[in-house]
């Protein structure tokens, strides 16, 4: 016992995974037929169901780089403690949570004769949650994401930009990471796009390369919001392909709550204005919903106010749909109409009752 006990800790100093692996298995065996079924049981789980290596901080922080500006062509983010919250429909969500459930239980899948590939196309419009989604993976598979950098992928030299995604696959091959492929349309556009250089026309023979390679063994993501620029070989090449759209009717409302999570509210538990809001906010990204929301608590709490305000939230959607259009007789049509007494309107807009009257006077 003591053996396999120092055989997993020279493994782990020497970096070896398949060592750390292999000898946990024998010191669990080894705990069975001792009787001690608990411990070789939790030993089992943690190399069976978790990630099958462990990575270091040192090979996640020694990112490649492009040869013509020097500059990472990767970021790495490790897995916040604090869970991201997403608020996705059912359908979807249970998409996602199947995806991580693969990635989870590879080796038990594989035991069985079942290999699925770890890989994952998300798609949808800015905004909508997709970069939102893969930090979710991560954090709930506990995997860093490496997040490929298409600003500095992309090289003016010859050849050089097929050369750092051949850098990106290797520099995540074989660690226990999720390789995140965002904006992925800027490198596996149609190779029939004629308005395309040649030169990214050949980069997607090497991406299908890579990926066919990489996927065999490890878990890869990647979003866009042009699907309709994507390869079609590309789509092939995903298990899983989800759609992030827009949020609906309930979800909008949800988001508001998550993202006014810590802040007393006069209107949580008003049906009547939570409609207008799922109304109004109908067609916006959660991306959209969040500025809103934030901008509304920074002047609540500004303004020194407990309560972030049904009208603060009205004032701030005005603001985020009439960014060229903004004037105070518009605004005071919006607030009337979705509810704000005109005494109400007076006093937040620091003008007199008769002047709110005048302005709607205007528009009637």
């Amino acid at each position: 016992m003591y053996t396999e006990i120092l055989r997993i800790i020279e493994g782990g100093l020497a970096k070896d995974p398949k060592k750390v692996y292999n000898y946990s298995r024998l010191l669990a065996d080894k705990l069975d037929k001792d009787g001690d079924n608990k411990m070789a049981k939790m030993i089992l789980r943690a190399i069976d169901n978790g990630p099958a290596t462990t990575v270091t901080m040192d090979e996640l922080l020694t990112t490649p780089v492009d040869q013509e500006s020097r500059l990472s062509i990767v970021d790495v983010e490790v897995p916040a403690k604090e869970h991201t919250q997403v608020v996705l429909p059912k359908l979807v969500d249970n998409k996602i949570e199947d995806f991580i459930n693969i990635v989870k239980h590879q080796k038990q899948l594989i035991k069985g004769g079942v290999e699925i590939s770890n890989t994952l196309l998300l798609y949808g419009k800015p905004g909508c949650g997709k970069t939102t989604v893969a930090k979710y993976i991560s954090e709930k598979t506990g995997l860093p994401l490496v997040i490929a950098r298409f600003d500095a992928i992309v090289s003016s030299l010859l050849g050089n930009t097929a050369k750092n995604i051949r850098k990106i696959f290797d520099f995540a091959d074989n660690k226990p990471c999720i390789l995140f492929l965002d904006e992925f349309d800027a490198i596996a556009k149609a190779r029939d796009d004629q308005y395309e250089l040649g030169e990214l026309k050949r980069v997607i023979n090497s991406l299908l390369q890579n990926i066919d390679a990489f996927a065999k063994h490890n878990i890869l993501i990647a979003a866009t919001n042009h699907p309709e620029l994507l390869d079609k070989a590309i789509w092939r090449r995903f298990n899983t392909v989800i759609e992030i759209g827009a949020p609906q009717d309930g979800e909008i409302i949800e988001l508001v709550k998550t993202f006014t999570d810590g802040f007393n509210t006069d209107f949580s538990n008003d049906e009547k204005r939570t409609d207008k809001l799922m109304k109004l906010l109908e067609g916006k990204t959660p991306s959209d919903i969040k500025s809103i929301v934030n901008n509304a608590k920074a002047h609540a709490i500004i303004n020194g106010r407990e309560i972030l305000a049904y009208d603060d939230l009205l004032v701030e959607l005005f603001e985020f749909n009439h960014h060229g259009d903004l004037t105070i007789d518009k605004l005071v049509e919006f607030l009337n109409d979705n509810g704000i007494p005109q005494a109400a309107i007076a006093e937040r807009m620091k003008v007199s009752l008769r002047q709110v009257r005048n302005y709607l006077n205007k528009q009637s």
